[in-house]
């Protein structure tokens, strides 16, 4: 269990601190995203070569994967809060860093460290559920995955925007400042949870691969949100392409108010979380993947011939549906698993996160590929054929 009481337990988190919750993850993990659509200017300025440049996006994802595999399971055997705050404190260092250093190679080295320390909102997520009652459990995860998700999407606008009016250095002055004051909070405000349990680290990680072994809820749900987590990836990774290409002719600043319309999707996460406390998990997950949420989502564009301004729209309705079935589906997963134990959440939730967070790595890199050989269409295709993987999955689920 915890330092928390049965009794506190029992009764209703602060809606406060829920709501704070959120906010951290948002802010948080909105460092995982600041950089990519900074990469040119960056390269330009620390003379990167464009074959070295995808180094910045892929080290700062290579640093957040090691995390949840070696650090966010420390959130079973440490005290969650100082366990957070030790990783905010350590962010804002590598943070400011990244703001003044002039060599490309400490510049690299910070966005892996990047990475590495942002992990902290994956230690937020099961400390929300560890204060929640079963009976709101899965409409506070929704609610802190809302924050999360609107950092997300948030991010690439927000660093285009500030690049734009004051160089791409600014965006990381910010965020350490903001980083290193939402620590202060944290330590503040929120309430201390010490696991009980006594395992060794070196314990602790061998679990893991027999947590992921035997436990089928993990296992499925973990391959439900690779295959849509890719879509997701593989859709934002092309989608900028096709926006400046000939067909739009986009310029940056229009990227990225395109992208801002992506954030109404995460109204989706806190209304799965609702319908998973009713126990209606399998159904909202079949919602997720197919009823125009992800399929049709990806379908839709490939209708696309020109850059008119149905095209456009039907871009922006695949934007917002595609981002409602991750948002929904992720939720859904978290909500599953954080069921099968307190004690082993932070692990469970590591792996979660590191197996679909390699599928959006795949759906990232082979949507660039694929668009870079044959075009939109072809990447839109392999879209596709990741949910329809996990529809088929799905369809071997036991009601």
């Amino acid at each position: 269990m915890s330092s928390i009481t049965k009794q506190k337990m029992e009764k209703p988190v602060s809606t406060w601190i829920i709501l704070i919750l959120a906010i951290a993850c948002g802010v948080i993990v909105a460092n995982l995203y600041y950089a990519q659509p900074l990469v040119g200017p960056i390269s330009s300025t620390l003379g990167l070569s464009s074959g070295a440049a995808g180094l910045i996006v892929t080290l700062t994802q290579i640093g957040y994967g090691i995390g949840l595999l070696f650090i966010v399971p420390l959130g079973d055997i440490l005290e969650n809060r100082k366990l957070v705050v030790s990783l905010l404190l350590f962010t804002a260092i590598v943070l400011a860093m990244a703001a003044v250093v002039k060599s490309a190679t400490l510049f690299l080295a910070t966005s892996l460290f990047i990475g590495l320390g942002s992990v902290a909102a994956q230690v937020l997520v099961p400390y929300a559920a560890h204060l929640s009652p079963d009976a709101t459990r899965g409409r506070n995860v929704g609610n802190v995955m809302s924050g999360l998700l609107l950092g997300i999407m948030l991010a690439r606008p927000l660093s285009s925007i500030m690049a734009e009016f004051m160089g791409w250095r600014a965006i990381f002055v910010f965020s350490a400042a903001i980083i290193f004051v939402l620590a202060l909070v944290l330590v503040k405000l929120l309430p201390t949870r010490q696991p009980m349990t006594t395992t060794q680290y070196p314990t602790l990680l061998v679990s893991m691969l027999h947590l992921l072994k035997t436990t089928p809820v993990l296992q499925r749900r973990a391959i439900y949100h690779f295959c849509v987590f890719g879509t997701f990836s593989l859709f934002w990774t092309t989608v900028p392409l096709l926006l400046t290409s000939p067909i739009f002719d986009f310029s940056q600043k229009e990227v990225a108010l395109f992208a801002l319309v992506g954030v109404s999707g995460a109204v989706a996460a806190p209304v799965a979380g609702r319908l998973a406390d009713k126990g209606w998990i399998r159904p909202t997950t079949g919602l997720a993947l197919a009823l125009a949420l992800v399929i049709i989502s990806v379908i839709l564009p490939i209708m696309i011939q020109s850059g008119s301004t149905l095209a456009l729209v039907i871009l922006v309705v695949s934007a917002i549906l595609l981002d409602m079935g991750v948002s929904a589906n992720l939720v859904l997963g978290q909500r599953a698993i954080f069921s099968l134990g307190a004690e082993i959440r932070s692990r469970l939730n590591g792996l979660y996160m590191a197996i679909f967070f390699s599928g959006g790595a795949i759906g990232s890199a082979t949507g660039a590929w694929a668009y870079a050989m044959a075009g939109w269409k072809a990447a839109l295709l392999i879209g596709i054929a990741l949910p329809t993987i996990a529809m088929i999955y799905y369809a071997t689920e036991k009601k």
